[in-house]
């Protein structure tokens, strides 16, 4: 052979002479250990808690409603807006149209004394009631951004009811009125302790989130269904109360047999109760319909709170009727017999 050719390539040996390792046996089984782990499987509720947890907002229901279903929310929400407005707008036409206006003068108790319906009406129903709808309405708002529009309708609804409840006290004094003697009052009464209990309550939680937000997550949402639970009952017994002042101050100003023969004034305070009856109707409309469960059962925590709740609430009704029964008789034989 020529020293220049160059040597054929030798043959490749077959595959299997490099395997060394022993055929595995065709029926022994692979230990579990040596398996990679399965995927991890993550349920509906779990992803639908994660998606929420990135963006922080209140979850929307877009994809579940038709057109006409948006066409009937975005009408039932229209209406509640208008109903709202124009029932504070409706009760400040009838104070100063009939009722001569507004006034905080000695002078002058019952033009004082018309601040504490508009007042009222403005607090327990219009603030109040968009801060009720707020979780409705803004379901796509960024968590903070929604409870910050609730504390600030909280914020206008609590200067509105106090200095209602001020002039209307200061005006029984000055008229030498009994206080606290009507079923107007004793409900009025009711829905404001409910009322600076639910902006107590609501301040502090939201401080919390500010301070630790992980850390009281679970403290916050175990107060989330009480919460709701009486703002909602605070929500109704504001109503309750504004019609029954209503019905009081048409049969003390007009008399009943003025009022029986329906004047036009007495026509304007039919419509502002109407028109509160309608609120009610809209609000609660709007708050059964909403196919989130966030509120829809209560813990057996909550419900315990809420019969602590609702037995303060009885004591309160008891002490209130057992004192203003003791200091209403003394004026009354003071006025009877002056010394």
């Amino acid at each position: 052979m020529d020293s220049n050719s160059v040597s054929p390539m030798p043959e490749l040996a077959p595959i299997a002479e490099f395997d060394k390792s022993p055929p595995s046996p065709p029926n022994e089984e692979v230990p579990m250990d040596d398996l990679p782990p399965p995927p991890a499987t993550i349920s509906q509720a779990e992803g639908k808690k994660m998606k929420v947890q990135r963006t922080r907002s209140y979850e929307s229901d877009d994809h579940e409603r038709g057109a006409c279903e948006w066409c009937e929310y975005a009408l039932v929400i229209t209406l509640a807006t208008i109903l709202l407005i124009g029932v504070s707008a409706l009760t400040i036409f009838w104070v100063l149209v009939y009722r001569e206006g507004y006034a905080w003068a000695d002078d002058i108790p019952e033009k004082q004394f018309n601040l504490h319906p508009t007042l009222m009406v403005a607090g327990f129903i219009t603030f109040s009631g968009f801060s009720v709808l707020l979780y409705r309405i803004c379901r796509c708002f960024r968590r903070i951004y929604v409870k910050l529009l609730h504390a600030i309708f909280h914020a206008l609804a609590f200067p509105c009811i106090v200095i209602g409840f001020l002039a209307v006290l200061d005006f029984h004094n000055k008229k030498g009125i009994n206080n606290f003697y009507s079923l107007h009052s004793w409900i009025g009464f009711v829905a404001m302790g409910l009322f600076g209990l639910q902006y107590a309550v609501g301040f502090f939680s939201f401080l919390l989130l500010l301070i630790c937000n992980k850390g009281t997550a679970g403290f916050r949402a175990s107060l989330v269904p009480v919460h709701a639970a009486f703002g909602i009952l605070t929500f109704v017994l504001g109503v309750a109360a504004c019609l029954t002042g209503l019905t009081e101050k048409a049969l003390f100003t007009l008399g009943a047999e003025r009022y029986s023969g329906l004047p036009d004034e007495g026509v304007i305070i039919n419509a502002i109760g109407v028109a509160m009856v309608a609120i009610l109707a809209v609000v609660m409309h709007i708050l059964s319909r909403d196919k989130s469960e966030t509120y829809a059962t209560l813990p057996t925590e909550g419900i315990v709170i809420n019969a602590i709740g609702m037995s303060v609430v009885a004591v309160a009704v008891v002490v209130l009727y057992t004192v203003r029964g003791t200091g209403g008789y003394r004026l009354r034989k003071v006025a009877q017999h002056p010394s």
